[in-house]
C-alpha cells in the first residue's frame, strides 16, 4: 500500500464528509493505493457515525473509537499502530489541511529519502493572539530540539516514513514535538514543505491558550530524558557537587572567622551568628537531596523495562 492517511478528530462530523470526498479525489488522480484511518477521539457529535457511513461506501476508510477523550497524541499512536502505507500522511479533520499537499509530501519522502516532513503554514489565517505565541513556541523548539530548519513543529500536516511511525512512541501530548522523537530515534532526515493553511469551515477550535504552556513543559521533559533520561545522576550528581562545593567553601570562609576570633581573644562570636553557616548548612542538605535523587532515579532507569530499548535498524549475523 502506497499511503496511509491518519486522522484525529473531536467533534468533526460536519467536515468529515468533505474532507474523505477531497483525499479520495486525490489518491485516485495520482494512482495511489491508500487507506484513511480516522480515530475518533471520544466525540459526543455524530462524528462516529459519520465514518461508520463512510465505511460502509468505502473500502478505504477505517475507524478507531475511543470511550472518552484521550488527547491528539494517544490518537496517533494508535493510528500508526494500525497503518499499512509505506508512507503514512498526518492531517487535521477541520479542512484547514489541504489533502492536493499529499503527491508532493509523498514524493518528498519516496524520492528525495527523507524521513520525516512536518508541514510550514507560512501563511496563517489564526488570529494574532494565536500566530505570536505559536512563533516564540517554535522558537525555543527549534533551539532545543537542534532541528533548525522546521519553522512549525505542530503543524499537522506531516508524511513519514513508515519505519519511522513504528519506531517511536508518541504519548502524553507528546505530538507537538514528534520531529523530537524521530530525530533521537536516530531518523534524522528531516525536511520541511510550504504547505497551504484554510480558514477554518466548520465548528471552532479545540485548543486553548493552555496548550502553549503544556508545550513548553512537555519540550523541557522531552529534553531532560533525551539527555540524561539513561544516565540521570549525571545531573543530579553534578547539581549535588557543586552544592557540596559551595557547603565546603562555607565551611571554611566559618573555620577561617573562627580562627581569626580565636587569635584576637574573642570568644562571644558564636559560629550561628555568621551567615555562613546557613549558607554551609542549605547546601549540604541540597546537595545531600540530589544526590539521593540521583541514586534513586538510577535505580529507577536500570529497572525500566525500556532501559536497553535502543532502535537498531539492521543486524549483521554471522552464517555458521
Amino acid at each position: 500500500m502506497d499511503i496511509s492517511v491518519v486522522i484525529p478528530l473531536f467533534n468533526e462530523a460536519e467536515s468529515l464528509p468533505e474532507l474523505y470526498s477531497w483525499i479520495e479525489r486525490v489518491m485516485k488522480e495520482n494512482n495511489f493505493s491508500f487507506e484513511v484511518i480516522f480515530v475518533n477521539d471520544g466525540s459526543t457529535d455524530n462524528s462516529w457515525k459519520v465514518i461508520t457511513e463512510l465505511s460502509h461506501k468505502s473500502e478505504n476508510v477505517k475507524g478507531i473509537k475511543f470511550r472518552r477523550n484521550y488527547g491528539k497524541s494517544p490518537a496517533l499512536f494508535c493510528g500508526f499502530k494500525e497503518a499499512k502505507g509505506d508512507v503514512v500522511i498526518t492531517m487535521d479533520a477541520d479542512l484547514q489541511d489541504s489533502p492536493d499537499e499529499i503527491p508532493s509530501l509523498y514524493k518528498m519522502i519516496v524520492c528525495e529519502g527523507y524521513d520525516l516532513v512536518s508541514g510550514y503554514k507560512q501563511k496563517r489565517y489564526d488570529p494574532l493572539s494565536k500566530t505570536i505565541p505559536t512563533k516564540l513556541f517554535n522558537a525555543t523548539a527549534r533551539k532545543i530540539s537542534g532541528i533548525k530548519n522546521l519553522h512549525d513543529f505542530n503543524c499537522g500536516l506531516k508524511a513519514y516514513r513508515k519505519d519511522v511511525v513504528k519506531n517511536i512512541e508518541v504519548y502524553g501530548e507528546m505530538h507537538r514535538y514528534i520531529p523530537y522523537l524521530a530525530k533521537n530515534a536516530g531518523f534524522d532526515k528531516i525536511g520541511e514543505k510550504v504547505v497551504h493553511h484554510q480558514a477554518r469551515k466548520y465548528g471552532k477550535s479545540k485548543f486553548g491558550i493552555n496548550r502553549f504552556v503544556n508545550g513548553y513543559l512537555d519540550l523541557i521533559t522531552l529534553w531532560f530524558l533525551s539527555s540524561f533520561g539513561k544516565k540521570p545522576m549525571h545531573v543530579f550528581g553534578f547539581l549535588g557537587s557543586i552544592m557540596f562545593f559551595i557547603g565546603f567553601l562555607s565551611v571554611l570562609a566559618i573555620g577561617v572567622n573562627k580562627l581569626i576570633d580565636l587569635s584576637n581573644n574573642v570568644y562571644h562570636n558564636l559560629i550561628t551568628d555568621s551567615p555562613w553557616f546557613y549558607i554551609a548548612l542549605t547546601t549540604m542538605m541540597i546537595g545531600t537531596q540530589m544526590f539521593l535523587a540521583g541514586f534513586i532515579a538510577d535505580l529507577v532507569s536500570r529497572s525500566s523495562s525500556q532501559r536497553n530499548d535502543y532502535q537498531i535498524e539492521e543486524y549483521i549475523k554471522c552464517e555458521k
